[in-house]
Order: structure tokens, then sequence, then C-alpha cells
């Protein structure tokens, strides 16, 4: 490995609290670069580092990503952390890989749009008919978790790995799209098991 630390830019409470939680879990020297939310309207300069204007941005021995889930998965792999991560070889890997996946294009996605039109937009272009159906969409894709979780502690293997953090991420956004109040009981106990990990409280508290 190189001796240059890994680096991310990090806006508090967006996608890269995911991959700063890993980074927090894994015990990673890494610096971090605070912008605050949406860095290409209040840090016209960040778009000189990365064009698409989004967060996260990370960089390590030459490699720039912009995923917060592969950012996430390329950790464990290049740092062989498998402690928070499974190998190919694992029975459950395909599991873990689809859990790794659906937490953005399938759980994130939707309450992006539900922060946008409920929120983010300037009053006039607001449109509660496009949040609330979204928000809808993405409580109905919460069936197969809700099972999972009335028998299993964790998603993958009986033990956390960061198929928990790209999962809890999306679920912790809940907390701030009022999406939360409507979980199942089982997932607003996991997501709380999730947010009282020492790990996870250390990254929120950054920039917060």
């Amino acid at each position: 490995m190189s001796n240059i630390k890994p680096k991310l830019w990090h806006s508090v409470n967006t996608r890269s609290l995911r991959a700063l939680w890993t980074l927090e879990e894994l015990g990673i020297d890494y610096d971090v670069e605070l912008l605050k939310f949406p860095p290409r309207v209040f840090h016209k300069d960040y778009l000189n580092i990365n064009p698409l204007g989004t967060v996260p941005y990370f960089v390590d021995c030459g490699v720039s990503m912009t995923e917060s889930t592969a950012i996430c998965q390329y950790l464990v792999d290049t740092y062989e952390r498998f402690d928070f991560g499974l190998k190919p070889s694992h029975s459950e890997y395909g599991n873990y890989l689809n859990w790794l996946h659906q937490s953005d294009a399938t759980f994130t996605f939707p309450q992006a749009l539900v922060l946008r039109y409920s929120q983010f937009e300037p009053e006039e272009r607001r449109s509660p008919q496009v949040a609330d159906d979204y928000s809808k969409w993405f409580l109905s894709r919460l069936k197969n978790l809700n099972s999972h979780l009335k028998d299993n502690e964790f998603l993958c293997d009986d033990r956390f790995t960061i198929a928990d953090i790209a999962i809890g991420y999306a679920l912790f956004l809940g907390t701030h799209t009022n999406l939360s109040k409507q979980y199942e009981p089982q997932v607003m106990a996991y997501l709380e098991r999730l947010m009282s990990r020492p790990a996870f409280k250390r990254a929120c508290n950054i920039g917060a």
C-alpha cells in the first residue's frame, strides 16, 4: 500500500456517510474534506476535483470513485478486511452483493426524490404527489428486508458487514424523510442497533 492516506470528500448525512462509516469501522487512517451540501452550489472549485459535483468523492492509490457503496466494497476488498465483508467463495456472496447494490438503486434513490420534491426545491417547484409516490415506492421495496430481519440480526453470515452499512445508511436517511415512522418494529430495532455502533457515532459527529 502507498504511504499516502486515502481521502474522502464528505457532506454531513449524505451518501458519503457510508464510506466514512466504513473507514471508521475498518480503522483505516484517512483524510476527510468537509463540504456544505450541495457542494456544486457552495463550493464551485470542487468541480475541478469532481466534475460531477457530487459526494462522496474518494481517492486512494491512484483510484478515484464517486459511488458510496462501491467505495465500501473497494475498502474491504483492497485492504483485505473480510472481517467486514464476504469473499466470492462464500455461500452467501450473491446475497451480500445483492444487498450492497440494492441499498442505493432500490432504497436511497427514491428517498432522494422525496427529499428533493418535499424539501430541497424552491417552494414553487415542490411536488407533494412526487414525494408521496416515491415514499410509497420506497416502503413497498422493504418487503424482503422486513422478512429477513424477523429472524436475523444482520444481513449476511450472522455478523456485521458493509452490507449492513449500505442498507443501514438508507434506513438512516429515512429518519430525515420521516419514512422511518413507518418502519416495521424489527427494521427500526435493526437501525437502532446500527446507530449505536461507536464507528457510526464517530462518523456522524465528523463535521456535525
